[in-house]
């Protein structure tokens, strides 16, 4: 597991660029919105810079990385900075609880998840990545060590049904032009990876000594027509499944953790 201050040290550097590389793709935005609700309370955990959280009054945002909380725009729901962990909250505070993409950058999962069922009344939803995934042509044929890495420190679903016991997991396709920059986003445009801008927004890059190796050998593969020969019928994809997921623990009735 991530420590706190590896976690914070890890979003200081590369938070720098969120607010112009993490902007939300309207298309998963809308999936959100459809489980998180038009009415009640939110409170969004691991917050960030504020992308897929409601623009309404009575919801509040977590974030432990004060560079992240600078680029919250104006515009967006109070910021609190504290840690999934030590939610400064009351139980049942919130309707809904938000979890976008932060879970795997937690210290102690479970706890967080604890806290997360402990102030949800209604429900609480996570937009993760699948352990028992297989990748894509990234991590497949390139960096393989992202996928060792990234099996290791997301939440499993066997983690989320201890802690919330039924949950519902449907998986999000992700669109060809998706305009959010995370890991998987640009399964369809591979020389997007070779820009170091793009990487700078990713975490999953900051977790690897050296990557010129990899990233010269896409290069090369880009240009010889490899790689498109390897790939074609990525060409032909409008969406892809590459193991990220949305989960729904509802709270009705659940027993306090």
């Amino acid at each position: 597991m991530n420590s706190p201050r590896d976690v914070l040290d890890t979003y200081d550097a590369i938070g720098r660029s969120y607010s112009t590389r993490r902007r939300p793709d309207p298309r998963l935005a809308a999936r959100l919105e459809t489980l998180i609700g038009c009415h009640g309370t939110v409170l969004n955990v691991g917050a960030g810079t504020g992308s897929y959280e409601p623009v309404r009054s009575g919801v509040v945002a977590v974030e432990p990385s004060t560079v992240m909380l600078s680029q919250r725009p104006p515009s967006a729901a109070p910021g609190v900075r504290a840690v999934a962990e030590a939610l400064p909250f009351q139980d049942h505070a919130f309707d809904v609880v938000l979890a976008i993409l932060t879970v795997h950058h937690w210290n102690d999962q479970r706890r967080g998840l604890e806290e997360c069922a402990r102030v949800a009344q209604d429900r609480v939803v996570i937009l993760t990545w699948d352990p028992d995934a297989e990748g894509f042509w990234l991590t497949r044929d390139y960096f393989p060590e992202i996928l060792a890495i990234d099996r290791r420190i997301f939440p499993s679903m066997e983690l989320l049904r201890g802690v919330f016991g039924r949950i519902d997991v449907d998986a999000l396709a992700i669109p060809c032009d998706c305009v959010d920059g995370f890991l998987g986003a640009y399964w369809q445009r591979p020389e997007a990876y070779l820009d170091e801008e793009v990487r700078a927004g990713i975490s999953a890059f900051s977790r690897l000594a050296n990557i010129g190796p990899q990233l010269q050998r896409l290069e090369r593969d880009l240009a010889s027509g490899n790689w498109e020969q390897r790939n074609a019928e990525l060409r032909h994809r409008a969406e892809l499944d590459v193991g990220y997921r949305l989960v729904v623990a509802e709270r009705h009735g659940a027993a306090d953790i």
